[in-house]
């Protein structure tokens, strides 16, 4: 149904609510993919309950192994052809996914040890791959991407359908939506916001600071949600402002419960 990019400055509580949503959205019946691109973080997995599955850029790079002069070069801007024709949630294997029943992770590859010009060329790779990556009529990608707003000018965002901007109460994260609210309008992509870990007065200020237009809902501070993400323990959480956004994506009417 959609492929959804979820973005955010660090420590906004994007990883968090994309855990929350892809679990509200499996749990209504609908297979979820969730691609954990946010190669310095290592939580996502746990708070889905998942084991981390083997780095998923290890197998991309594997079906076109450039020479490091052919990776920045030309050719390598190019869109790759083994991505041809399109691919579904069905066709990548069974190593590089993990599941628990109609719930998945994929994981972009992490840092785990230095190496020079390390972001090269995997986001091209993985790019190439998402916008390839056809979905059903049931079923949901949410991509977790880094803690920045570069992606965007690679072309991530044409890979998806709609883009979700988790917001915490900061002057960083208003100035930020602005920014990413101009690179998505210039990349002809909807733009919703998310306010996380927003209550009381500063979700008055937020809102009116943002506008009320495109807010689809504030979430509260959850102390047990805070406590599990701390531990890493899998979310158990019932949250109604994140079931609000995983029904509104899965009817494609869009509810502003602010």
């Amino acid at each position: 149904m959609m492929k959804l990019l979820l973005c955010g400055k660090g420590g906004c509580g994007k990883s968090t609510v994309t855990a929350l949503l892809a679990q509200s959205i499996a749990a209504k019946g609908c297979n979820v993919l969730v691609m954990d691109s946010n190669r310095s973080s290592f939580g996502l997995h746990r708070q889905l309950g998942l084991e981390l599955p083997e780095d998923f850029l290890s197998f991309l790079k594997s079906l076109n192994p450039f020479s490091k002069k052919q990776e920045h070069g030309k050719e390598f801007e190019a869109k790759f052809k083994f991505f041809e024709p399109f691919w579904q949630l069905s066709d990548i294997p069974e190593l590089y996914i993990t599941r628990k029943g109609s719930l998945g992770l994929v994981s972009v590859g992490k840092f785990n040890v230095f190496e020079k010009n390390c972001a090269l060329p995997a986001p091209k790779l993985f790019i190439s791959f998402l916008s390839k990556l056809k979905t059903g009529t049931k079923d949901f990608v949410l991509v977790d991407t880094e803690a920045i707003v570069e992606p965007f000018g690679g072309g991530l965002e044409q890979g998806c359908d709609l883009i979700l901007m988790v917001l915490d109460h900061s002057y960083e994260s208003i100035r930020l939506s602005e920014k990413v609210a101009n690179l998505c309008e210039k990349a002809g992509k909807k733009i919703y916001y998310i306010f996380n870990k927003v209550d009381g007065s500063n979700r008055t200020a937020m809102l009116g600071a943002i506008g009320k237009e495109r807010v689809l809902s504030v979430i509260p501070p959850n102390e047990k949600l805070f406590q599990a993400g701390l531990v890493g323990r899998e979310f158990d959480v019932f949250l109604p402002e994140i079931e609000g956004v995983a029904s509104s994506l899965i009817s494609g009417k869009f509810h502003f419960s602010y």
